[in-house]
């Protein structure tokens, strides 16, 4: 599977997006449809592989994978725009950043799998902390970003000097004789570091419908894959679904629920898949049907 990912990337930057250029909405949204229908068919080899419930959990997966990473997509709009990020390298941060994210989740989900296994407690652990970030998210407001106070930044400009412009599409250059820094590198680490933060949410969510690491890793990178390509096309829209936070509050609180009362109700996986879906969808119809006051 990690194959098939590398190589498709690999074809994207190295065939498709060999030089740099903005990506249009047309050409976005033809990737989406693309990721889109290899998540399909890779759902579809579930369902004779692994079987129907197995490629239903991958749906649960993607759909939760998806819906709670939306907010990333505000974030990484608000680094490019700190940093003057040109629109024809964007492309090029953003699927860099595939990479980093498969082996940082790759990780979150192995430690999770071994911790669940192990430690069949941890269960009612991931369940409480999905009800609480629930509940804070529902009662908390949005508040700023400042990529200037990231630990992450302060960190690198520390151990490796910055250019102070862009190198083209280089994310390192020589200063004085150094190895160092360009401002592309710096957008990509902030990238990485916030689709942490936001893991740390969406792979304990996923764990609440399956506990198969292969199931969890493979909607996790579907999911990243399909925003990514949509991202040009949603940076620009995340403002109309203003109550989508309350529907990703909801999802954490319904899977968080669901974790937590396993041995007392056993809600099957379908029904999950149906509520959660449900939830979104009248999340995103509600903010359409009643916009933001001018």
């Amino acid at each position: 599977f990690i194959a098939f990912v590398l190589i498709f990337v690999s074809l994207d930057l190295g065939f498709f997006h060999r030089e740099s250029r903005e990506i249009r909405f047309r050409e976005a949204f033809g990737w989406m449809i693309v990721w889109l229908a290899a998540a399909v068919l890779f759902d579809l080899g579930l369902v004779f592989w692994l079987g129907s419930k197995s490629a239903a959990e991958f749906t649960a997966g993607c759909l939760i994978e998806f819906s709670l990473s939306i907010d990333n997509i505000f974030v990484i709009a608000l680094i490019f725009s700190y940093f003057r990020t040109p629109p024809r390298e964007q492309h090029r941060v953003l699927f860099w950043g595939i990479i980093g994210a498969m082996v940082m989740r790759g990780l979150l989900i192995g430690v999770g799998a071994v911790l669940i296994t192990r430690f069949g407690w941890m269960f009612y652990v991931i369940g409480g902390f999905l009800v609480l970030t629930g509940a804070k998210m529902l009662i908390a407001r949005s508040g700023s970003v400042s990529p200037e106070n990231n630990l992450i930044l302060r960190l690198a400009r520390r151990v490796y000097p910055v250019s102070s412009g862009l190198e083209g599409r280089a994310f390192f250059t020589r200063l004085n004789g150094r190895r160092a820094l360009t401002p592309l590198a710096l957008v990509l680490l902030l990238v990485e570091s916030s689709d942490l933060v936001f893991a740390l949410d969406s792979v304990p969510a996923i764990f609440g419908v399956t506990t198969n690491p292969f199931i969890v890793f493979t909607s996790n990178v579907f999911a990243i894959l399909m925003l990514r390509s949509l991202y040009f096309v949603l940076a620009r829209a995340i403002g109309y679904f203003r109550f989508l936070k309350f529907g990703l509050a909801s999802v954490l609180l319904f899977i968080g629920a669901r974790m937590l009362l396993r041995k007392q109700f056993d809600i099957p996986i379908n029904v999950s898949l149906i509520v959660v879906g449900g939830i979104l969808a009248l999340s995103v119809i509600i903010s359409l049907v009643k916009p933001k006051e001018k």
